[in-house]
């Protein structure tokens, strides 16, 4: 990880982030113990689904989300294995709604067939989008082949009913196939789009829809440059989280490439018996301040676990009123696997990490939650943000293994951070079941602030089923 200063004034910190005195030091969080008091309202299953065995899950776009809040009504997409189809396009999307006695279906694909999970998003007042990804491909017994990008425009008030199939115009003819890794995004308050999706290992293409339904702006986000690995090459980014906030455009992802290190790959080859191996090591940052007339900016490497073939998976973004952009994701330090033969010193260790930057620059970075192999072993992960209507940011987390009395932890927890980024309250969520992955209905997809948490993933112990609960703050 690059070494960045983080010692900053806390009040330009929260001057900057435009929280004010609404946000609380550590100091201030000692006089307010508790501030924190989530109740769980719902807790219930969606649906259940077979494996499709074609390396996607329901949960697959987890940079983007799959579920939206539009006011007090609430909505989710599902993906259904399709039975004689082989993969990879043996799925199909579907579309739910939280109805007063729970979640009923409401339209499922009839013709398309598809691999990924179809992320949503949404304005303040709708209308209600989905992004789906059908093959061009009609011999169901394909492996593979080319797909068409496609936006689905849903009404909110009518779930049911026809729905419009929205084009989106890119710069030229990319060849996109099964294999998306689409990130979709919304500003809510603007009414407007953004969808990128990857084009093999070299860039993503993106097309931009306007307030006025115009599809207005084209073009390609090309992938950083790994010159410093041993065969030189570009660094494929996926998982990515994406934000649209005044037409500027916010893009963080991990390295997502076959094993560069050739050491390492050999040696993997004798344990897995595979050719090939993915690196998810390196976490990367661009923005562009008017995705409309100015060109992503130079890449930022924001953490990396290189040196011990360690792992990084990003977990959210969110940019605050005044343009500091919030960054979480999970890290872990070493592979063990190869530990003993490449770095026998190393040592272990687990974190939920979090960073501001602003223009480019690192203005911070910490560990919210940490487990070290021979110390702590409260394990985090799933981190994902919450903000309320007054702009307090919240962080959401799965964490797991033992408590320092040595008594098993499983639960999610509900962390509120100062504007240093210091936690200065927190809480279990009381569910019977915890989530272990899940999507939130988050600001990135046009969903508006709340003091409601909703979760929408997989319960531990649910096994093949995608649970729902709502959670007030």
């Amino acid at each position: 990880m690059r070494s960045v200063s983080s010692r900053i004034a806390v009040s330009a910190v929260a001057a900057a982030m435009g929280w004010g005195s609404l946000a609380m030091s550590s100091e201030a969080a000692a006089k307010h113990p508790g501030r924190l008091r989530p109740v769980v309202e719902i807790e219930e299953e969606v649906y259940r689904f077979e494996p499709a065995n074609n390396g996607a899950n329901p949960l697959w776009c987890s940079g983007s989300t799959c579920l939206v809040r539009i006011g007090e009504k609430v909505f989710a997409s599902g993906l259904e294995t399709l039975q004689c189809v082989r993969p990879l396009n043996n799925c199909r999307w579907t579309l739910w709604e939280r109805k007063a006695d729970g979640w009923k279906l409401q339209q499922v694909d009839a013709k398309g067939r598809t691999r990924e999970p179809c992320p949503l998003a949404c304005f303040e007042r709708g209308p209600l989008f989905l992004s789906a990804n059908p093959t061009l491909v009609s011999d169901p017994n394909a492996y593979g082949g080319p797909a068409r990008p496609e936006v689905l425009q849903f009404d909110p008030t009518d779930l049911a009913a026809p729905y419009q199939v929205l084009l989106p115009k890119w710069q030229g003819e990319p060849a996109f196939t099964e294999h998306s890794y689409r990130s979709f995004a919304a500003d809510g308050p603007q009414g407007e789009l953004i969808l990128l999706q990857n084009i093999g290992y070299t860039h993503a293409e993106w097309a931009f829809r306007d307030r006025g339904g115009a599809w207005s702006a084209a073009g390609k986000l090309v992938w950083p440059w790994g010159g410093d690995y041993p065969k030189p090459r570009e660094i494929r980014i996926c998982y990515p989280n994406v934000a649209l906030k005044d037409r500027a455009v916010y893009f963080c992802g991990v390295s997502d490439i076959e094993e560069p290190n050739p050491e390492w790959r050999a040696f993997k080859k004798q344990l897995t018996g595979r050719d090939w191996d993915y690196d998810f090591r390196r976490l990367f940052y661009t923005w562009t301040p008017d995705v409309t007339k100015t060109g992503f900016q130079p890449w930022v490497e924001i953490a990396s676990r290189e040196k011990t073939c360690g792992w990084i998976m990003p977990g959210d973004l969110w940019v605050a009123p005044n343009g500091v952009v919030h960054l979480l994701w999970t890290e872990r330090a070493i592979d063990e696997r190869l530990r003993p033969k490449f770095f026998p010193d190393a040592k272990q260790s687990h974190a939920l990490n979090y960073a501001q930057v602003r223009d480019g620059k690192v203005l911070l970075r910490r560990a919210l939650i940490e487990a070290v192999e021979g110390g702590p072993n409260e394990v985090p992960s799933a981190g994902r943000f919450h903000i309320t209507p007054d702009h307090r940011l919240l962080v959401v987390c799965y964490v797991s293994g033992t408590n320092s009395g040595g008594k098993p932890v499983a639960e999610n927890r509900l962390l509120e951070l100062g504007p240093d980024g210091t936690v200065v309250d927190q809480s279990p969520i009381p569910l019977k079941h915890p989530f272990t992955s899940y999507f939130t209905a988050t600001p990135r997809a046009g969903s508006a602030p709340t003091n409601i948490l909703d979760m929408f993933g997989a319960r531990a112990g649910g096994q093949n089923a995608m649970s729902y609960a709502r959670i007030r703050i």
